[in-house]
């Protein structure tokens, strides 16, 4: 027993001496870059960000070209462009609250309307109008907490490929599912980025701290439930004189980044293009998408 103990004793000390080791190492290439506070803090900022959205293999290889060049201006863009939507239609167009927006967005040029389909603008455009304050403030707080890390860890081609790829398979499946009802918000966009990113703390949970890996995974689980309730709310149980507005987006939303957004956030240290999970991945989602037009020219009710 004591020899057992010594020997678990001396592993103990040989992790603790590596992680030591480790950390006297990223000290000295701190030092090395330049010094100073900034570029210390920095390494602090990436070291939190690959935790959360890297298992411990692709940590190291994130670490050493970490940086925020280019920066996540693709999240924060797509943010601003919504807010300014928003404040456009809440403030500009007149509105009986800004609860719940109503007439006003129901005649704007980018919501999808399944009489209009033949817009085609309008499959990708609705993301940009939401459907009142709890709406946009839910969609905006998810993206840039989960977008804006996801974006510094895989830049900003990667995340907007899976979150427009999560924008048009809402549309797509709405007016499928749900073929006589409006679609507005970015939901598709962002259950797109907490599918990918769920699959891949799912996947990676023992290398992704698993204690935070519970709380995530129970974050996720708490806000995908309560804005699927406001949505089924705003679905089913909107007064008789506002406008039911389509679901089906957060669900085809989600799938596309459990597949699709698996597949690119799982690809970080390795060129997507080479990845046969990428290519079976797309091609499963375009096989949906030329259905989904298929039956939007020959089959739609709203035809």
């Amino acid at each position: 027993m004591a020899a057992a103990h010594d020997l678990e004793m001396e592993g103990v000390n040989l992790n603790m001496g590596r992680e030591m080791k480790e950390e006297l190492e990223e000290e000295e290439k701190t030092r090395e870059d330049g010094g100073g506070r900034g570029p210390a803090k920095n390494k602090k900022v990436h070291r939190i960000v690959s935790k959360w959205m890297l298992p411990e293999k692709s940590r190291v290889t994130y670490l050493e070209r970490a940086n925020c060049f280019p920066p996540p201006v693709f999240i924060i863009s797509i943010s601003l462009a919504e807010l300014a939507v928003f404040i456009y239609y809440a403030v500009w167009k007149p509105q009986k609250q800004w609860i719940t927006l109503d007439t006003g967005i129901l005649e704007s040029p980018f919501i999808y309307c399944p009489e209009k389909r033949e817009e085609v603008w309008r499959f990708i455009s609705y993301m940009l109008v939401h459907a009142g304050v709890q709406h946009i403030v839910g969609n905006l707080a998810m993206q840039l907490v989960l977008g804006i890390p996801l974006e510094m860890v895989h830049k900003g081609l990667r995340v907007g490929l899976v979150y427009l790829a999560g924008v048009i398979a809402g549309s797509l499946a709405s007016s499928i599912f749900d073929p006589l009802k409006s679609l507005v918000g970015a939901s598709g966009g962002v259950y797109a980025l907490m599918g990918g990113y769920f699959m891949n703390v799912l996947v990676n949970f023992r290398e992704m701290i698993p204690a935070f890996g519970i709380f995530r995974l129970l974050i996720i689980i708490f806000i995908i439930v309560s804005d699927m309730g406001f949505a089924l709310y705003r679905r089913f149980f909107v007064p008789a004189n506002g406008s039911p507005v389509s679901f089906a987006a957060h669900i085809a939303g989600g799938f596309a980044g459990m597949s699709i957004g698996y597949t690119v956030f799982s690809c970080f240290d390795k060129a997507l293009l080479k990845d046969p999970r990428f290519w079976i991945a797309i091609a499963a989602y375009l096989a949906c998408v030329l259905f989904a037009v298929f039956f939007n020219i020959f089959l739609s009710p709203a035809n």
